[in-house]
């Protein structure tokens, strides 16, 4: 388990990270986390010798991600952690990644801020407008993501009024809407 904690509610499990990152990057490849949460993308990247650019808007965020990245290993990987809002990254050239993955919130299921951050997308609680403010996020990720290269996105649905909302059907379609193709839809139990 490295430095991994499981005390940040909405952590992606690690061997979800791990499969991905194995499955579509190779060493030393440039791995993106746009929203790097308790820092499980960083801490497998470490472990498995990629670079990583780790963002979000939220400072905990950040300080925890550089905590848990306080551990030895035996390769050469970098990691830039940068506070950064995910539907502006101008810092990261075009088609700078070679392999972008992150675990955005499931619009306000977990509040990661409070509100206290503006920017924070754990904030909005209408659907649509969470949908339209991802997609702004899907055009960045396409922007830096070397062409021929993957982007995987771990989204969970929702309810409203105790209706089920496929909230993971809506943000994979926008997606699709800025150039994305879809290579296969993982099913998580």
């Amino acid at each position: 388990w490295a430095t991994h904690k499981s005390d940040w509610r909405g952590n992606w499990a690690p061997e979800v990270v791990r499969n991905l990152i194995l499955r579509y990057s190779k060493e030393k490849d440039h791995l993106l986390d746009c929203m790097i949460g308790g820092g499980t993308t960083a801490i497998e990247a470490k472990i498995l010798n990629r670079h990583i650019t780790c963002v979000d808007v939220n400072e905990e965020a950040l300080e925890r991600t550089k905590k848990s990245l306080e551990f030895k290993v035996e390769n050469t990987a970098k990691q830039r952690i940068m506070k950064c809002d995910a539907r502006d990254m101008e810092f990261i050239k075009d088609e700078e990644i070679d392999f972008a993955l992150t675990h955005p919130p499931y619009v306000d299921i977990v509040k990661y801020s409070e509100g206290k951050i503006k920017t924070d997308l754990s904030n909005i609680h209408d659907i649509e407008e969470f949908v339209i403010e991802i997609g702004k996020v899907a055009k960045e990720l396409h922007r830096v993501l070397k062409t021929g290269k993957f982007c995987a996105v771990l989204m969970g649905d929702t309810r409203r009024n105790k209706m089920y909302q496929p909230l993971d059907f809506k943000v994979m379609t926008k997606f699709l809407e800025c150039g994305f193709q879809l290579k296969e839809d993982i099913i998580k139990k």
